[in-house]
């Protein structure tokens, strides 16, 4: 979905080590990865598909853990524009799935997606898949254009099924680092320190995000990058050891690996908390941060504390004309 406060704090951070390093004489790469693939997209594809169907005046409730923001709305109505009825089919088995409250909501919504599927067809399902990450994809660039975060390549998760992650498996295949349990394939990790082995294929023949994750890093060592550097969220702290463990078993060296984790941030408009949550669409977005405190002073702001800190941005007081805002003091004496 759209960029929101939270990930403000990872791209200007991230912007700012870039520019650190390239000053200090390195030279710096800078990748986007757009996480175009798996189960989110096909929530997010699912949640759009709903709110067309609602502009052919299907009646359901809406499904509490779908995607509820207004972007997905805005797409699809874009999607009627351009598709008029055609993507649009019987509702009755995908109305009695919604509201089935006898199932798990997550298993709910699983198999309501599959539902959707069955009944416009594969094809019909990555039309509205696509459109709904050109559009917020599209945003994303805007956004972060807007905001002074121009990376070298947008990376497509997606991409990596077109070989990478083959090419992965069959390395660690080869160095007898794969066992087969109970229809899955999994990674040896704990033989390089790892807590537990990783699933890289699951029973149903589909690879896993740790299989995008390894081969995504592989693929980068292959280009001939010296150091990758993550900027990932706080609650990523477990995925270091186990994409190490992958680099290692691929023949890579472990410390080609390095992940800086950025805390999460609370927005506040002086006393007042926000509320923030994608799923149901209750956040400030990034835009609407740089449109009322300005670039450089929410960039300043979220930089102002170390990334391993959780972060408390005060909007009112970024925006204030005054000593106690750091942002107006630095500028106004320069």
């Amino acid at each position: 979905g759209p960029l929101h406060v939270g990930h403000g704090r990872h791209a200007a951070y991230g912007a700012s080590l870039a520019n650190l390093l390239r000053a200090t004489g390195y030279d710096v790469h800078e990748e986007y990865y757009v996480n175009d693939a798996g189960r989110q997209m096909d929530i997010l594809a699912a949640s759009v598909w709903l709110r067309y169907a609602e502009l052919e005046d299907a009646s359901f409730p809406f499904p509490t853990n779908a995607y509820q923001g207004d972007y997905v709305q805005t797409i699809a109505q874009n999607l009627f524009e351009s598709h008029g009825d055609s993507l649009t089919s019987r509702m009755d088995s995908i109305a009695m799935l919604i509201n089935d409250n006898d199932i798990h909501e997550e298993q709910r919504l699983d198999r309501i997606i599959a539902e959707i599927k069955a009944n416009i067809g594969l094809k019909n399902f990555a039309i509205v898949l696509n459109a709904a990450l050109g559009n917020v994809l599209a945003d994303i660039k805007d956004d972060l254009n807007a905001f002074g975060v121009i990376p070298h390549k947008w990376y497509s998760e997606s991409s990596l099924a077109d070989g990478p992650i083959e090419r992965a498996l069959e390395i660690l295949d080869n160095q007898k680092m794969i066992y087969k349990r109970d229809g899955a394939k999994w990674f040896k990790a704990t033989d390089f320190g790892d807590e537990k082995d990783r699933v890289v294929v699951r029973e149903n023949g589909t690879t896993t995000y740790f299989a995008s994750d390894i081969a995504y890093h592989l693929e980068k060592c292959n280009r001939g990058f010296d150091l990758l550097l993550d900027v990932l969220g706080a609650d990523h702290h477990g995925y270091v050891a186990r994409v190490r463990a992958g680099l290692e078993a691929m023949g890579q060296r472990a410390d080609c690996l390095e992940v800086q984790l950025v805390q999460f941030v609370t927005l506040y408009r002086g006393r007042e908390k926000a509320q923030m949550s994608t799923r149901t669409g209750e956040y400030v977005t990034l835009r609407q941060l740089r449109n009322e405190v300005g670039k450089d002073a929410a960039r300043f702001f979220y930089i102002s504390q170390s990334n391993n800190q959780h972060l408390d941005f005060d909007m009112e007081l970024a925006k204030s004309r005054s000593n106690d805002n750091p942002a107006y003091y630095i500028q106004y004496a320069h």
